[in-house]
């Protein structure tokens, strides 16, 4: 019984402590781009595109990947990139024609809020 006890209160904060970490990775706010990146992103992802739509917002069989948290993607990209997602079409494919440091900067730039689009002169 004492033993019962003593552990509901840990139990509890074990979980407010879990709960906290996953909530603050989850929600933690992305980094913005800087010019340079997001132009460098715009390059890369013309192939995402195709199937994904120009802003990776086009749902359907596909789906839309604009705004998903960055670590969620990057991390969806290296396992396509390592072979670690069975029943992929193309995109174990063309994971592998990236470099991890370019996956790191598509999934940044598909997260952001909107799309990045240079100003006009």
């Amino acid at each position: 019984m004492k033993h019962s006890a003593l552990c509901r209160p840990l139990q509890g904060l074990f979980l407010t402590l879990l709960l906290a970490l996953l909530s603050s990775h989850v929600f933690a706010q992305e980094v913005p781009l800087t010019e340079r990146e997001a132009l460098q992103a715009q390059v890369l992802a013309g192939v995402c595109a195709s199937c994904h739509g120009t802003e990776g917002r086009l749902s359907g069989v596909i789906p839309a990947i604009a705004q998903r948290p960055a670590s969620v993607l990057e991390n969806q990209l290296l396992a396509f990139k390592r072979g670690e997602t069975p029943h992929t079409t193309v995109m174990e494919r063309l994971a592998r024609g990236y470099t991890d440091e370019e996956l790191a900067l598509l999934a940044r730039y598909f997260a952001q809020p909107q799309a990045y689009r240079p100003t006009q002169p």
